[in-house]
């Protein structure tokens, strides 16, 4: 009897253990302990990320480390918004490291003090090696990530950094510039193009050099859109009916650019795209509607001088953007064009239209005088 004793209480106890291994046969009730929505979104967001990493359209990195008399961007550098370590943390796969010069710089200044961002952009690179790379193609930017580096691309910079010579672009492009925003100068203002400053795109189409029209007049990026070969960035662009920024794009013009194959960079920064990493993802939204998913990219702005939204305050915070636009609905293929494909397929075009005008077009000798005067 003692052992038919020992023989049920046994079978019992394995029969509660078999019972709370198998899955219940009908779903949990409201008692039962839910997942974390939001945990769940993140995981997804840093998995995608994984796979997919950013290509960051703009940082001002370069001139506010010139501030700086130390740094180390390897080990983390609390002073600024931007280093190795947080690059990886929010998977920055590409960074394009602007040359932009601070306002009320004289112009005599703007070649030097260009030339002096690039030095410093490319001697960061040189004593960072395990985190950075120099990339001036899609190839090399597909290398660097393969190596489990960050590809730094040079750009944009400011087009007064050519002085008005067409010379002094090809000497940017063979230090590794690949970038040039269209403002600030006398062939490329209100009143839109001139002929010397067709001649400048035609040559930056020859080179390889993407044109940046964030910031130019609506002439200005008309005539582009009309004259370059190769698609064209905006690289600090939200959306103008959400925000009236005056560096945001209208519809029509955000339609125009979608139509050229062009990339609506939008910035994450809350003068213009708002404080919260909502209002980003209703930019981004806007966007992708009206330019379509192939026309839209995310530009960090860090390290320009800017606030940034809640949630978003430096490079490592790319993931909470993410979930929020899985939370939103985005399928993983418009998110995968978002973070890093679309960007890659505007280095390959530019690259394949650049080869292509090289085998058919002699470097330019056009002077300013001579087709503007």
């Amino acid at each position: 009897m003692a052992d038919l004793q020992n023989d049920l209480q046994t079978t019992a106890e394995v029969g509660e253990l078999d019972a709370l291994s198998l899955d219940p046969p009908f779903p949990p009730g409201p008692y039962a302990r839910a997942e974390d929505p939001d945990a769940d979104l993140l995981d997804r967001a840093h998995a995608l990320l994984a796979a997919h990493p950013v290509a960051d359209g703009y940082s001002g990195l370069p001139w506010a480390l010139r501030h700086l008399p130390w740094y180390d961007l390897e080990l983390g550098e609390i002073a600024v918004d931007t280093d190795v370590p947080r690059m990886r943390q929010g998977h920055v796969g590409a960074l394009l490291c602007s040359l932009h010069l601070p306002e009320g710089l004289a112009a005599d200044r703007a070649v030097a003090a260009t030339l002096e961002q690039l030095d410093l952009v490319r001697t960061v690179i040189a004593s960072h090696p395990e985190g950075l790379r120099l990339a001036r193609t899609a190839g090399q930017v597909i290398d660097a990530r393969n190596c489990g580096r960050t590809a730094v691309l040079l750009g944009p910079a400011t087009a007064a950094a050519l002085d008005d010579s067409v010379s002094l672009l090809r000497v940017l492009h063979a230090l590794g510039l690949r970038i040039l925003t269209l403002t600030g100068t006398s062939w490329a203002s209100e009143a839109g193009l001139t002929r010397f400053g067709e001649e400048v795109v035609r040559e930056m189409n020859r080179l390889g050099v993407l044109a940046d029209l964030s910031g130019a007049s609506e002439r200005t990026i008309e005539r582009v859109l009309a004259a370059s070969k190769s698609p064209v960035l905006c690289t600090r662009s939200g959306a103008r009916a959400l925000r009236p920024h005056p560096a945001n794009l209208p519809d029509d013009l955000l339609a125009a650019l979608g139509r050229a194959k062009g990339l609506c960079l939008v910035p994450l920064t809350a003068e213009q795209t708002g404080p919260t990493v909502r209002d980003v993802a209703d930019h981004l939204d806007h966007v992708r509607t009206v330019a379509g998913p192939g026309s839209v990219g995310l530009s960090g702005t860090y390290d320009a001088g800017c606030a940034h939204p809640q949630e978003l305050t430096d490079a490592s915070c790319y993931p909470h953007l993410v979930a929020e636009l899985l939370r939103r609905g985005w399928p993983e293929t418009d998110l995968a064009l978002l973070t890093w494909g679309n960007l890659q397929r505007v280095l390959r075009t530019a690259d394949f239209t650049a080869r292509a005008a090289q085998e058919r077009r002699e470097p330019s000798t056009a002077r300013i005088a001579d087709l503007d005067a």
